[in-house]
C-alpha cells in the first residue's frame, strides 16, 4: 500500500441482491449513452470492464484517464449519474489554481496541492487550454491578523511554494490599486482556470485512448455475481454487477469510486464504512458588476481562520473577466441544493442523524449564524469586502451563481480536513477503492491525485 494514504478500516463482506425493498430487475446491458464527444475506441463490449470509476467529476476523469494511460490494454469504463460530465463541484467551484500555502506541512493536501498546481499548468500549456496566472494577495486587514499572515508566511515556504513574499501596504497598491491593508503575502504562483473544461479534456483523453464513459448511469447497487450455470466462464471474469437506477447492468473486476457529495452513500452501497459522512456545505458567490471590475485585477484573499477549512469571503477573476466575491459557508439542506430553499429530506435526515453536526454547530454557533446572516443580507457581505475595498457599495454588487461543497465529518462533530481512501475487506472490499473525501483543494491537485490512486489501484489490485 502507499503509506501516506489515510484508510478507515471498513468490512465490505457482504453481498446483498436485487434492489432495496426486495424489487429484482431483469440483468440487461447497461443502456447508458456514452459522452458524444468522443465514443471510446476499444472494441471490447461495454457491458464489461476490467476497472469501473464511478463519477464523472474532475477527480475522477483525471483518474480514469491516469489509469487507462498506464494500462492501455485493460477496459475502464467510468459510470456518471448526470446526462453530462463535471456538472456539479467542478462545474460549481471558484475556478482558482491553488499554490498550496494553507495547508498543514508534510500533509497530503500541501504535497499534492504543490504538485497538482504544476501539474495543471503543464497540462493547460500542451492542451491549449486558457488559464491566466494573475497571482493572489492574503491581506491582513488589522493588527490582530499579523502573527497569522507571519506564521502562513512560513507555511507556505515549507510546503515549497514558489515565489512567495511578504509585502507591505506601499507595495499591496502597487499590486491592488483599490485595496488597503496592513501587510500581505503575495503569492504569484496563483491563478485561475475553467476546471469544467480541464475535466472535459481529461474525459477527451481517456476515450481518446479506448476508454468508455457512460452518462445517465445512476448507481443503485453493487453486488457480487452469483455463481449459477447460466453464467459463462467469460461472465465470472466479472464478478461484480453494478446496477443502476433503471435495472440496468455493468460488470467488472475492479472498482474505484469518486462519488464527491455521495461518497459515503456509494461506500455504503458496497457494504464498506459509511464513515465519515458527507455533509453539504453551500457556498454563495456575489458578482461585481462589469462597470466595477476594474477594481480587482488578481485574487484577494483575508487571512483565514485556521478553526475552519472555509478561506472566507474574497475577490476572484474569472477567464470570462467577471469578478466572483465569496463564498460564504451555510448549510445545504439539498447535497445538490445551489439555491437557498432546495430541500431533500433523504439528506437533511442523514445530516441530523448519522453525521456528527449537531456538535459541530454547538461547537461553532456564532461562526454559523454569522454565515446565515450574511447569505441573507448582501449589506452584511458587502461591509466585509469593504474592509480590502472601501470603493465597493451595495449597489455594485449582484448575485451570482453557488456551489456545493462535500465535506467529510466524523461522529466527533470534527471536520474530516485530508484526502481519506478507503477500501475493505471480503469480495467486494478486496475489489474496491473509495476516495471518500477530495475536499478543496482536489481541483487543483487532480493531476497528482490521479498519480497517487493509480499507484494504489496498481498495487492494491495487482494489475
Amino acid at each position: 500500500m502507499v503509506p501516506a494514504l489515510r484508510y478507515l478500516s471498513g468490512a465490505c463482506s457482504r453481498a446483498r441482491g436485487g434492489f432495496p425493498g426486495g424489487f429484482s430487475a431483469a440483468r440487461r446491458p447497461a443502456q447508458g449513452r456514452p459522452w458524444p464527444l468522443c465514443q471510446g475506441g476499444r472494441r471490447a463490449s461495454t457491458r464489461s470492464f476490467d476497472v469501473v470509476i464511478i463519477g464523472g467529476g474532475i477527480v475522477g476523469l483525471a483518474s480514469a484517464r491516469a489509469l487507462i494511460l498506464r494500462h492501455p490494454t485493460l477496459s475502464i469504463g467510468v459510470l456518471e449519474k448526470e446526462k453530462h460530465l463535471a456538472v456539479h463541484q467542478t462545474g460549481h467551484n471558484s475556478g482558482v489554481i491553488h499554490s498550496g500555502i494553507y495547508y498543514k506541512p508534510e500533509s497530503l493536501k500541501a504535497k499534492l496541492c504543490v504538485q497538482g498546481a504544476a501539474l495543471i499548468y503543464e497540462y493547460c500549456k500542451q492542451k491549449g487550454i486558457s488559464y491566466k496566472q494573475c497571482g493572489k494577495l492574503i491581506v491582513a486587514v488589522e493588527q490582530e491578523e499579523i502573527p497569522r499572515l507571519q506564521a502562513l508566511y512560513e507555511r507556505g515556504l515549507q510546503n515549497g511554494v514558489q515565489g512567495l513574499r511578504l509585502i507591505q501596504q506601499e507595495d499591496i497598491k502597487k499590486k491592488e490599486p483599490y485595496c488597503r491593508g496592513l501587510m500581505a503575502i503575495d503569492c504569484p504562483y496563483t491563478g485561475i482556470v475553467d476546471y469544467r473544461q480541464v475535466a472535459l479534456s481529461f474525459a477527451q483523453d481517456f476515450q481518446e485512448a479506448g476508454g468508455f464513459v457512460l452518462t445517465n448511469f445512476e448507481v443503485k447497487d453493487i453486488e457480487m455475481a452469483k455463481e449459477i450455470p447460466s453464467r459463462s466462464k467469460d461472465e465470472m471474469k466479472y464478478p461484480i454487477i453494478i446496477r443502476n437506477t433503471k435495472g440496468e447492468e455493468v460488470q467488472c473486476q475492479y472498482v474505484v469510486t469518486c462519488a464527491g457529495l455521495y461518497s459515503d452513500r456509494i461506500s455504503e452501497l458496497s457494504g464498506c464504512n459509511p464513515d465519515p459522512q458527507i455533509v453539504p456545505f453551500r457556498g454563495d458567490y456575489l458578482l461585481l458588476k462589469p462597470e466595477k471590475c476594474y477594481l480587482v485585477k488578481g485574487n484577494i484573499y483575508p487571512v483565514p481562520d485556521s478553526r475552519f477549512p472555509f478561506l472566507g469571503v474574497h475577490f476572484t477573476p474569472r477567464m470570462d473577466g467577471s469578478i466572483w466575491l465569496g463564498p460564504n459557508a451555510v448549510l445545504a439542506f439539498k447535497r445538490e441544493g445551489y439555491k437557498p430553499f432546495d430541500f431533500n429530506a433523504r439528506d437533511v435526515m442523514d445530516i441530523i442523524i448519522k453525521s456528527g453536526l449537531i456538535k459541530l454547530v454547538f461547537q461553532n454557533f456564532s461562526y454559523g449564524v454569522n454565515e446565515m446572516y450574511k447569505a441573507c443580507f448582501l449589506s452584511a457581505t458587502v461591509k466585509h469586502l469593504q474592509k480590502f475595498i472601501p470603493e465597493i457599495t451595495v449597489s455594485d454588487i449582484l448575485r451570482g451563481p453557488a456551489g456545493v461543497r462535500a465535506q467529510a465529518l466524523d461522529r466527533d462533530g470534527n471536520l474530516v480536513e485530508d484526502f481519506v481512501f478507503d477500501g475493505g475487506v471480503g469480495d467486494i472490499g478486496n475489489r474496491i477503492l473509495h476516495v471518500r473525501n477530495a475536499p478543496s483543494p482536489a481541483a487543483t491537485s487532480s493531476l497528482a491525485i490521479s498519480g497517487m490512486i493509480a499507484d494504489e489501484v496498481q498495487q492494491r489490485f495487482k494489475l
